[in-house]
């Protein structure tokens, strides 16, 4: 086994409005991104009134350069998006949206569901894209959870959200090579490292694990050496991210936009401040307006989006 020790990340925690908060680990000062993965975040578990909900939706706002991809533990989200998309997440299933060139969404807590039980528990996370495809058309896939492979094995039971990892391949189809695999360990489980990627990583989202002598407690995750093995223990009960893939390069991140050109970042700015980004044709009455400037002229509901990016 590899004993470099993993590199600690704390979250960082934030109140997105009416108690929703939110744990993020990436990006942070120590760590820019794990393989293609630049950013997540860890939203709940939180349970609100439902007088309160509408007052937590995510409103409409742009992407750039990036798949979004939605997993939730607990609760229920509606997603509408510039593409005509409407559709209902539930826990287990995975919301990838490309944004491409660019695309608008919103995510609304309506559902009766939305808080229900446990209440709202998300992991939300963004993978950048091969500058091949950074302004590909964007695009959106739902896939259920009973489309997504699992495997239990004493004691350890995890599905595979994307990629191909422990001989599973997930349906969801990525632009680069990539893993993401939500894992349930009962007290004792033992849980290998995934192998054949550049970087990973293991993020705690609840109870607590052990690696190389270490015990990581919940909100913590920990990017593992190159080339490490061995084994995540679970001393009692415990929930488990892992992720990872190949490294596409630096990438440079403003608000929801990312891209490997800061040039096309600024344009993104110009661009939804301009209102040329379409909204979703059933969610345009509002809109998060671009950090730092006043809300602009709604931009035109539609099926569309943003034209292609100029040339560099």
């Amino acid at each position: 086994m590899s004993h470099t020790a993993p590199l600690l990340i704390q979250p960082r925690a934030a109140d997105l409005g009416h108690g929703l908060m939110v744990r993020r680990l990436l990006p942070a000062a120590v760590q820019r991104s794990v393989g293609p993965f630049v950013f997540f975040d860890h939203a709940g578990p939180v349970t609100l009134a439902a007088e309160d909900t509408r007052g937590a939706d995510v409103r409409p706002h742009p992407h750039i350069g990036l798949a979004t991809v939605s997993y939730l533990l607990s609760g229920e989200i509606i997603h509408r998006d510039s593409l005509g998309t409407h559709t209902r997440i539930r826990p287990g299933a995975v919301n990838w949206m490309t944004a491409g060139r660019g695309i608008t969404h919103s995510e609304r807590f309506e559902h009766p569901a939305a808080f229900a039980g446990g209440g709202l528990e998300l992991l939300q996370s963004w993978v950048a894209l091969p500058e091949a495809f950074e302004e590909c058309d964007p695009a959106f896939a739902h896939t259920p959870a009973d489309a997504l492979p699992v495997r239990e094995e004493e004691g350890a039971w995890l599905r595979v959200v994307a990629g191909t990892v422990y001989g599973l391949a997930s349906p969801v189809q990525t632009l680069s090579p990539l893993f993401y695999v939500h894992a349930e360990l009962q007290a004792g489980a033992v849980l290998p490292l995934p192998t054949g990627y550049s970087e990973s990583a293991a993020y705690v989202a609840r109870g607590a694990v052990e690696y190389g002598g270490v015990r990581y407690a919940t909100g913590q995750m920990f990017v593992f050496a190159p080339h490490a093995s061995g084994a995540i223990t679970a001393p009692a009960v415990a929930t488990v991210v892992l992720l990872g893939g190949e490294p596409l390069g630096r990438r440079h991140l403003f608000w929801n936009f990312v891209s490997s050109r800061k040039e096309r970042i600024e344009q993104a700015k110009e661009d939804w401040v301009a209102g040329r980004f379409a909204l979703p044709p059933d969610d345009h009455d509002e809109w998060i307006p671009l950090p730092g400037t006043p809300a602009a002229p709604p931009p035109e509901p539609g099926a569309g989006t943003v034209p292609p990016a100029k040339a560099p």
